[in-house]
């Protein structure tokens, strides 16, 4: 437990901590917003644990357990992105998906949720495959089902981890996502205004492998579920982005998310194509689903402003964002993390802003 990361106890965050936009000495933020038509969002990108529930965790993480079930590679990429260019503005969300996940959509009772999702898992027993459909906001398990949390033996135990993950949200995770939708409404407001473009981009990460019980981030997940070589630009649609069924409409529009995938394969130097899919393996999930919803109440008063309204998940190959020597390394057992590059951090930082400049050119 000793070498974990824990974000000490009582920690409040606040916009200036998640919030990241260019020139701060001289531009406040409604003048990012101003000159910006991209609010990016990583809701995956803390890996810190607060210091409030590691009492509740297995003495068996690992920093490395702890680093690989988040979307570690998005937070220096995207604060690097956004500190850059004039033309972003990003929110971060500080806390791991282990408190709970805001790419899904929140329980309308979380303590009941987690409370499901923890029985279901001691159930199944330690690293065995768990059903967390419908309850998966707070998952108990790592994605290759190590048992994150332990499994309170009383009820009143249970009620103390409920009441301590549903208090300590409201701390970073909860004001992530009041800040994120703030931030949505307030680039919406000048969009309807002025008109323009005004794009919601949740940024994410996966690798391709999963860990073994020493840590070895090298177990191949199933062809279906694995990532290009670089990124899955997702918009609820099919492999062209076009709408797969009436019920479920993309949040992006197919022409648009054609172009931003050409622009990514250009801004990328990607060899093959198929380095850059729509769609595959992932629809993308609640944050482009909430913002997408959001933009076809108002879709009338936008297109009488000129404004086009996305929403677009980026689903980034992790073994891309971190570089091969990263990579193998993770692919050997251990328990630490790796160091990031700094320089192949800048050069992935440019290359999406060069796919976003691209876009906006095409």
């Amino acid at each position: 437990m000793s070498t974990l990361d824990l974000i000490p106890a009582g920690r409040t965050f606040t916009e200036d901590d998640i919030v990241v936009y260019a020139d701060r000495e001289n531009r406040s933020l409604d003048e990012a917003i101003r000159d910006a038509d991209l609010l990016i969002s990583a809701p995956h990108a803390g890996a810190a644990i607060p210091e409030e529930i590691a009492e509740f965790l297995s003495p068996a993480l690992t920093r490395r357990l702890q680093y690989d079930f988040t979307d570690v590679a998005t937070d220096a990429i995207v604060r690097r992105w956004a500190s850059q260019d004039p033309r972003v503005v990003a929110v971060l969300n500080p806390h791991p998906r282990l408190v709970r996940d805001p790419n899904r959509a929140k329980p309308a009772d979380v303590a009941a949720d987690l409370s499901a999702a923890i029985a279901r898992t001691a159930e199944a027993g330690a690293w065995q495959r768990v059903d967390l459909t419908g309850v998966d906001a707070i998952r108990p398990v790592t994605f290759s089902f190590f048992p994150i949390l332990e499994v309170p033996s009383t009820e009143a135990e249970l009620h103390r981890l409920v009441g301590t993950f549903v208090e300590v949200a409201e701390r970073g995770l909860g004001v992530y996502e009041r800040i994120r939708d703030d931030l949505t409404e307030r680039f919406l407001a000048r969009g309807l205004e002025g008109g323009g473009r005004f794009t919601r981009l949740s940024f994410h990460d996966t690798m391709n492998t999963t860990t073994t019980r020493d840590g070895a981030v090298n177990v191949a997940r199933d062809e279906k579920d694995r990532l290009p070589q670089v990124v899955a630009l997702s918009n609820r649609g099919d492999g062209r982005g076009e709408e797969r069924t009436p019920d479920d409409p993309p949040t992006m529009d197919p022409a648009r998310l054609r172009r931003l995938a050409e622009a990514h394969r250009a801004g990328f130097g990607v060899a093959d194509p198929a380095d850059v899919a729509l769609n595959k393996p992932y629809l993308g999930s609640q944050e482009i689903l909430a913002a997408g919803a959001r933009f076809r109440e108002v879709g009338e008063q936008a297109r009488a402003a000129g404004l086009e309204l996305d929403a677009v998940q980026a689903e980034f190959l992790r073994e891309y964002l971190l570089g091969d020597a990263a990579v193998g390394e993770l692919h050997r057992p251990g328990t630490e993390w790796i160091a990031e590059d700094p320089a192949h951090v800048d050069a992935v930082a440019t290359s999406c802003r060069r796919a976003w400049d691209l876009y906006r050119d095409a």
